[in-house]
Parts: C-alpha cells; structure tokens; sequence
C-alpha cells in the first residue's frame, strides 16, 4: 500500500491543499505542481436548474452538473411506488435551449434518467466536454451524444481546464428498501446498447462525485445520499453540496461534512419535486429543512443556503 510518506512532495501538498482555493493555489506556486497551474478566478456564480442540475459560469466558462431541466412527470414524489419505470424519456429541446445557452464542460454523477436523459442534446449543441463512467458514455451514445466529446472517468482524474479543475471521485448511490438497492441499478458496459426509451433503461451505472476548483471557490458535488470517505479524505472545499436522504447510510450528514473538514457553505440540492414546474419556486421533495437542522447541530460555523430555481448566487 501506498502511504503519503511514499508520495512525492508535490503531491503531499497537493493532497493536503486541495480544494482550499487561493491560498493552497498561491501556496503550491511557490514550489511547483499539479495546482501552480490553477489561476485565481473573480468570481464564480452558481445558479440551480432544480434537481442536482447546477451552472457555474465564471467570466471565461460554465460548467454544468447533471443539467436535467426536460423534467417530464414520473410520478417520483407523488405516486406510493415512487417513478414509474416504464415512463418514456422526454427531450424538450426547447427547455434546454432556453435555460442551457452554453457548456464547456459537463459532468455527470450517474446515469439515471434526472441526471443524463438531456445531456447528449445539449452536448451535440455545446461542443461540451462530458465526464462519465463507462456505462454513462455508452448509455449517452446510444442517445446520439458525439463521441468524440465523451471522456471516460472512473475516480482518481484530475484534469486541468481554461481557469479550472476537476477531480473526480468513486461513490456510490444511495439505497432504499428492506434489501438496500438501488433504484434502476445495473451498467452497461462494453458495447453501446440499444437507445433508451423508458427510465428504467437509463441504469445508475456506477456513481461519482466531483471537486470542482476556480482558484476563489471550489465546490464537491455529491449526485445522491452517499459518498465514499475513505476516498475524499484530505478534501476542503468552500462549498459542499447535501441533499435531503440517506436513510441506510448512518450519519450521511455529519460524516460528510467531517469528511470535507466542515466547509464555509452546505448548499441544499436534489430537494424538488421534480414532476413540477422549473419556472415556479420549487416544491418541496426532500426535507431540507431537516438536512438544514442537521447542518447546524453537526457545524455551527457552516452557513447554509438554499437556492430556489434558476435562482444564483454569487462567490
């Protein structure tokens, strides 16, 4: 095994200041490595398009996660066995257009249909880089993404962009029932399968969270209610994102705002009813006000916001 005395100095303290925005960038500058290559940005504003679907746009990029803004009915909230699986994937084209001008890069945390199904569109419009597993490409090429946009990611990625960085970490989804499975689980590896037609055909396929970092402000995006420690450990990001859930992973909450050092901001994510209007203030899906109350007891010192739809904020 490989310990952090074994590494090289540049990646002990690329390790140990990831994620902490200027100082670690101007830190690391002194004495070279991964992060003497980020530039300190003016700013970063981050809009929410309902659902895990986020926009950073910096006066030089935008950066999308999970932008899913078609939000055609499957009964998620409002029926008792949850959505309908056998629902039909929907593209509004002209949704997208209007609320989605532009992408440079788009990074997906897992395939189910209110994380992808609008993605290869708005990929073939953009030009957009998309990061994904596997099984998230191949289900988006069945979808007609372009291929020669889709990069492969499984974990452990750290890519340099114009004024930005990513990297890429292993999760899981969260679970539900008495056996703890995961809703539409299963990949779909290798060959690219037939096209997706209903939500059910758009499988989990693997699930990733991502660090996002403009050199001011850096963000960790988590697609659902879990994530793996061991795998964020040493992370500071400004903004962490929580959503509502996590009934089988104990203390999802607390452990993840430990594990991410107790950042400035939680912002609420993935709490709408997904079935409703993007136009109008979001329904309540998912407790936040719980999530909210959790925060505060765990990390006084955190401030916690809540974004309403296609609402920004400034950092």
């Amino acid at each position: 095994m490989t310990t952090n005395a074994d590494r090289s100095p540049a990646l002990r303290r690329r390790n140990l200041l990831k994620g902490t925005g200027a100082a670690a960038v101007a830190a690391a500058a002194v004495g070279g490595g991964v992060a003497a290559a980020q530039t300190d940005t003016a700013g970063v504003r981050l809009r929410w398009l309902g659902t895990n679907a986020w926009e950073f746009t910096t006066e030089t990029a935008t950066v999308l996660i999970d932008p899913w803004v078609s939000r055609f009915p499957t009964g998620a909230y409002s029926s008792p066995g949850g959505a309908d699986p056998e629902t039909r994937i929907e593209v509004h084209e002209d949704v997208i257009d209007e609320h989605l001008p532009k992408a440079d890069t788009i990074l997906v945390t897992h395939g189910h249909w209110d994380h992808i199904a609008d993605v290869p569109y708005l990929a073939a419009r953009t030009g957009a880089t998309v990061l994904g597993t596997e099984t998230h490409l191949n289900l988006m090429r069945a979808m007609d993404a372009p291929d020669a946009q889709l990069c492969q990611v499984g974990g452990g990625e750290l890519y340099q962009f114009d004024g930005y960085t990513v990297e890429v970490f292993r999760s899981s989804h969260s679970t539900t029932g008495e056996h703890k499975r995961i809703q539409f689980g299963g990949t779909r590896p290798a060959e690219v399968p037939k096209r997706p037609k209903k939500i059910k055909d758009l499988v989990e396929g693997g699930s990733l969270t991502y660090l996002i970092d403009f050199g001011s402000v850096s963000f960790f995006s988590m697609g659902s209610a879990s994530f793996h420690e061991h795998e964020i450990a040493g992370i500071r990001p400004t903004v962490l994102f929580l959503q509502p859930g996590g009934g089988h992973t104990p203390d999802f909450v607390e452990r993840a705002l430990e594990a991410t050092g107790f950042p400035p901001y939680v912002v609420a994510s993935h709490w709408d009813d997904f079935d409703q209007p993007l136009t109008e203030p979001g329904v309540k899906g998912g407790d936040w006000e719980a999530l909210r109350d959790r925060v505060a007891a765990a990390s006084p010192d955190t401030e916690f916001l809540l974004i309403d739809h296609l609402e920004s904020h400034e950092f």
